[in-house]
C-alpha cells in the first residue's frame, strides 16, 4: 500500500497538482494508493496528512510526499519525521524552481527530509543537479508525465501573433510580461492577441489586469479552466509564451509541446533542460520584453521555423507520455 501526501486543491478553485494526476494514474496501474489531503485549512490539512500515514502504518510499503519550497515544505518535513519515527520508507517528489532556497536557508530540515528518504524523485534534471550539488546523492530522475493521447496535435505550418499563456497568476511567473509583450507587438503594427488562462494565486492577477487597462490592450482572462477546456481553447492560438522568473519542469509547457504550439519561454531554472533553443522552442532572457517580441516576430516571418518547432515539440512531448514514464515508477515502487 502507498499513502501519497500532497495538496489536493482543485476542489478549492486551484489548479490540480501532481498528487491529483500521478496518484490517479498509479491507481489505474493497480497500486493501492490513498491520497491525502484535500482539507482547505492548512493546519487541519497537515493533521489529516499525519493521521492518514499513522492510520495505515502497519500495511504501508511507501509514503510519497509532494515537496515544494513554500508551506508544503513544512508538510514534507513533519510527514518525513513521522515516517522516520515509524520506520516507514518515504519518497519526496521534488517540485518548484525555488526549492534550492530551502536547501540554502533550511539546511537542517532539508537534511532530515532528503537524507533519510528511501529515494528522492526529481521530475526535473535541473533540480536533480541542484540537489546533487548540495550533497544529496539519493536522487532519481522520473519526469513529469502527460497522457499524450489527450493532446491532439495541430502542426503549425505558419503562425500569427495569437498568444496563449497558461499558468497560475503568481508573481514568480511574471504574468505582467505577457501584457507588455502584447503591447510591444501592437506598437510595432503587428496584429496580436493574448489569452491568459489560470487561477489567481496572489495580487499579480489584479496587477496584470490593471496593466492591460493602463496600456489599453485587450487581454482575454479565462480564469481556471479544466484541461479539456484549455486544450480546446488552444486551437484558436498559435504561439505559447512562458514568462516565468523561476521554474522547474512545468507540465503546461509539456502540454503545449504536445499540442504542437511553438513555444517562446524565458531561459530560467529547469526550462533549458526541457527546451532546446531553436529546436523545440525559443529561449529568451528573463523579463526581456524585447527578446520575446523578437522571437515571436521570427516565428511569424518564418513558417519553416514555426513548422520545425511544432514538429520537434510534439516528438519531445512523446517522451513524457505516461506509457513511457510509468515503467520508471513501477521499477521504483515494485
Amino acid at each position: 500500500m502507498i499513502v501519497y501526501v500532497g495538496n489536493i486543491i482543485s476542489g478549492h478553485g486551484k489548479t490540480a497538482t501532481t498528487i491529483e494526476t500521478l496518484g490517479k494514474l498509479l491507481q489505474k496501474e493497480g497500486f493501492d494508493v490513498t491520497l491525502t489531503s484535500n482539507k482547505k485549512n492548512k493546519i487541519i490539512r497537515l493533521m489529516h496528512m499525519l493521521w492518514t500515514v499513522f492510520k495505515h502504518r502497519k500495511k504501508l510499503n511507501y509514503v510519497l510526499i509532494d515537496t515544494y519550497s513554500t508551506t508544503n515544505f513544512l508538510y514534507a518535513y513533519y510527514v518525513s519525521k513521522l515516517c522516520i519515527w515509524l520506520k516507514l520508507k518515504y519518497i519526496p517528489i521534488l517540485h518548484g524552481g525555488n526549492l534550492e532556497a530551502r536547501l540554502k536557508n533550511s539546511k537542517a530540515k532539508s537534511d532530515v527530509i532528503f537524507k533519510n528518504a528511501h529515494a528522492n524523485v526529481s521530475p526535473s534534471l535541473f533540480l536533480k543537479t541542484v540537489f546533487e550539488r548540495y550533497g544529496y546523492t539519493n536522487v532519481t530522475h522520473i519526469p513529469n508525465n502527460i497522457e499524450l493521447s489527450e493532446y491532439p496535435f495541430t502542426e503549425r505550418k505558419s503562425v500569427d501573433a495569437k498568444l496563449l499563456w497558461v499558468r497560475s497568476f503568481a508573481e514568480i511567473y511574471n504574468p505582467t510580461l505577457a501584457v507588455e509583450v502584447l503591447y510591444g507587438l501592437k506598437q510595432k503594427g503587428i496584429k496580436a492577441s493574448l489569452c491568459m488562462v489560470g487561477p489567481r494565486k496572489d495580487a499579480s492577477f489584479e496587477q496584470t489586469q490593471q496593466l492591460a487597462k493602463e496600456l489599453d490592450v485587450a487581454v482575454k482572462f479565462t480564469g481556471k479552466l479544466s484541461k479539456h477546456e484549455w486544450i480546446t481553447l488552444s486551437k484558436e492560438y498559435d504561439i505559447f509564451i512562458n514568462t516565468t522568473n523561476f521554474d522547474n519542469t512545468p507540465v503546461s509547457l509539456i502540454e503545449a509541446m504536445a499540442l504542437g504550439m511553438p513555444i517562446v519561454s524565458t531561459n530560467v531554472g529547469g526550462i533549458p533542460f526541457l527546451i532546446n533553443h531553436e529546436e523545440t522552442g525559443i529561449l529568451v532572457n528573463p523579463n526581456s520584453k524585447e527578446e520575446m517580441i523578437t522571437a515571436i516576430e521570427s516565428l511569424i516571418n518564418s513558417p519553416e521555423k514555426a513548422q520545425k518547432l511544432s514538429q520537434n515539440a510534439r516528438k519531445k512531448a512523446a517522451t513524457f507520455d505516461w506509457e513511457v514514464v510509468k515503467e520508471q515508477w513501477k521499477m521504483l515502487l515494485m
